[in-house]
């Protein structure tokens, strides 16, 4: 098999061209692309528990925990106790990652306007599907 024909040379090759280019726009936010998905998360829903934000980002336990552990560091979200099971961590955006959310999510529109720029609003339709149906793969 040719290696342009690998669906992982594919995927790996465009995915670290954007994964770049993204973490060049979140650069001025000290925000990482990895960061930007947990903050999207908790601007939608509010308070999550780690175990809800992995499952939205497809990320395993380990790897949650050290994004949380960075953004904490650096005053993007706060962690608690639950107040009734003191096992229950909960997670949320600090008002510093508010104040953000306005000029990341532009970040994140002016990311998807360069990745999307040559292909129309079908073929735009048509990989979103063909990726969300590769996501939901059992392998």
């Amino acid at each position: 098999m040719e290696l342009q024909e690998c669906i992982n040379f594919l995927l790996s090759t465009s995915q670290n061209k954007v994964f770049k280019y993204f973490s060049k726009l979140l650069e001025e936010y000290n925000v990482t692309p990895a960061q930007y998905g947990v903050l999207n998360c908790l601007w939608r829903e509010g308070q999550l528990l780690p175990k809800q934000i992995g499952e939205m980002l497809y990320l395993e336990a380990p790897t949650v925990s050290g994004i949380l552990d960075k953004m904490q560091k650096a005053g993007l979200i706060e962690r608690s106790i639950a107040p009734d099971n003191r096992r229950t961590v909960l997670v949320v955006a600090t008002p510093k990652a508010n104040e953000l959310k306005e000029k990341i999510e532009k970040a994140t529109m002016e990311l998807n306007q360069i990745a999307f720029q040559n292909l129309s609003s079908s073929e735009q339709a048509v990989l979103k599907k063909a990726l969300y149906t590769i996501i939901n793969t059992q392998f």
